[in-house]
């Protein structure tokens, strides 16, 4: 079954350079085995990177062993609807790709919200 984003087409790949998503095939599927709801493709800046480090999840630093190269600004990556949230209510939530955002987040997020943080870089 093909899984569609907040705006009610099919899901676009969010990305494979890094590749993400829960399942690493750049996609940020919604699973019920993702307790995290990787959903959110996102466009990571330095200032969420950072408190995202801080919140103790270190996006930045490489790890080999879970084939992970750690994110540079300006990386697309599907990031977990609860810290996307934080971050938002922290005031330095990413920028986010509507296009490869999983409808699902719908359930928390209503598309007004997500429409004001849309990235417009595309």
């Amino acid at each position: 079954m093909t899984q569609q984003n907040v705006l009610g087409t099919a899901l676009q790949t969010c990305s494979t350079d890094p590749t993400t998503g829960y399942l690493r095939d750049g996609d940020c599927t919604a699973l019920q085995r993702d307790p995290g709801r990787h959903e959110v493709c996102a466009v990571v800046t330095e200032e969420f990177l950072q408190y995202s480090k801080r919140q103790g999840n270190d996006l930045i630093t490489p790890r080999p062993d879970l084939d992970f190269p750690g994110l540079e600004p300006g990386d697309r990556w599907c990031l977990c609807l609860p810290r996307w949230e934080e971050a938002r209510e922290a005031g330095v939530a990413p920028p986010v790709v509507l296009e490869a955002t999983n409808e699902a987040v719908l359930d928390t997020l209503d598309i007004e919200t997500l429409q004001s943080y849309a990235d417009d870089s595309a």
